[in-house]
């Protein structure tokens, strides 16, 4: 297993774990209406412009093939006094899921945030994907929930926060 920064080049693997982890995290979550529409080649356009702009990390199994990915940097909203940095994306696809590699994704995040002088950092999850209880094993708390909406159904997120990304456990 490896784990690197991307390139737009990885942009076309990265948009298949997104789409792919989607579809096992969020069934039965998220209206399939909203699932359905979400394409590799809409999300790969997508991510091309991302791994431009910001910083994004993928894991690799040991035959090259993109099995997980992370992208984070500062906090987007300005609503959380306190909290800098901000882990936007970390999916792994199902089969390599709970094997040690959301820590290890999260490792390179928390470097770049530290190299930019942020020691805080929030992440954002919806409160029925049973993946936020990482949050919680790698010491964040509940700073908040906010409503969001797909496809006209309501979910509630959970606001974790790290308030020094220096003390994860």
């Amino acid at each position: 297993m490896k784990i690197r920064k991307a390139t737009v080049t990885d942009a076309e693997g990265v948009a298949k774990v997104q789409v792919d982890s989607w579809h096992s995290t969020y069934k039965n979550i998220i209206p399939d209406e909203y699932l359905r529409k979400m394409t590799y080649e809409s999300w790969g356009k997508k991510w091309k412009e991302i791994i431009s702009k910001q910083s994004v990390y993928i894991a690799e199994d040991n035959k090259g093939k993109i099995i997980g990915f992370s992208n984070g940097g500062p906090e987007r909203t300005g609503k959380y006094p306190g909290f800098e940095g901000e882990l936007y994306a970390i999916y792994i696809l199902k089969d390599h899921q709970r094997k040690g590699l959301g820590k290890q994704l999260l490792e390179p995040i928390i470097q770049e945030l530290e190299n930019q002088g942020i020691y805080s950092m929030l992440a954002l999850i919806l409160e029925d994907n049973h993946s936020r209880f990482f949050y919680e094993k790698v010491g964040a708390e509940k700073v908040d929930i906010i409503e969001i909406e797909f496809s006209g159904k309501r979910l509630n997120q959970v606001v974790y926060g790290l308030k020094d990304i220096r003390k994860i456990q």
